[in-house]
């Protein structure tokens, strides 16, 4: 028997981390589970930039926060959570372990060659080091999950 408690959705705010949020929110819903929501921000602490560092996290928090809806406060007790750090996927490890995490759900871009070289992902280092298991999200996805069917499917179920 699977049991979640926890679920971690990673998001860049990308296509894939949309598909992520999807399937994170339809998992923690059948499982009864929590969900929590993380943004890794770069560290532009040393960095020249234009914007009030605080501002930027504030906005970035507000961002983040908005792609959970009420249902989601209420019925998976669904938390925003914004880190910053030069190691996303560090973060995202050390989350998980802090936080007693089941399962984490990421999107994945799917680069190769080239590509995946020099920007090397996130999602396969969150793969390697997590302390639970990972499920990794491209888009387009598979429509396995169908917003409002989870309702349906759940009465069917009982």
């Amino acid at each position: 028997m699977i049991l979640l408690k926890h679920v971690l959705v990673a998001t860049d705010f990308g296509d894939a981390s949309e598909a992520a949020l999807t399937y994170g929110r339809a998992l923690a819903r059948t499982f009864g589970a929590n969900l929590h929501l993380l943004h890794v921000m770069e560290n532009t602490f040393l960095r020249p930039i234009a914007a009030d560092p605080l501002a930027l996290k504030a906005a970035t928090y507000n961002r983040l926060n908005s792609r959970l809806t009420a249902a989601d406060r209420a019925d998976l007790h669904a938390r925003a959570v914004v880190e910053v750090s030069d190691e996303p996927a560090d973060v995202i490890v050390e989350y998980a372990k802090g936080f007693g995490i089941d399962l984490i759900v990421t999107g994945t871009h799917g680069r190769r060659g080239a590509a995946h070289v020099l920007m090397g992902s996130v999602a396969e280092h969150v793969v390697r080091k997590a302390p639970c298991p990972v499920l990794t999200v491209r888009h387009p996805e598979r429509e396995f999950v169908v917003e409002g069917r989870q309702e349906q499917l759940a009465a069917a179920q009982a």
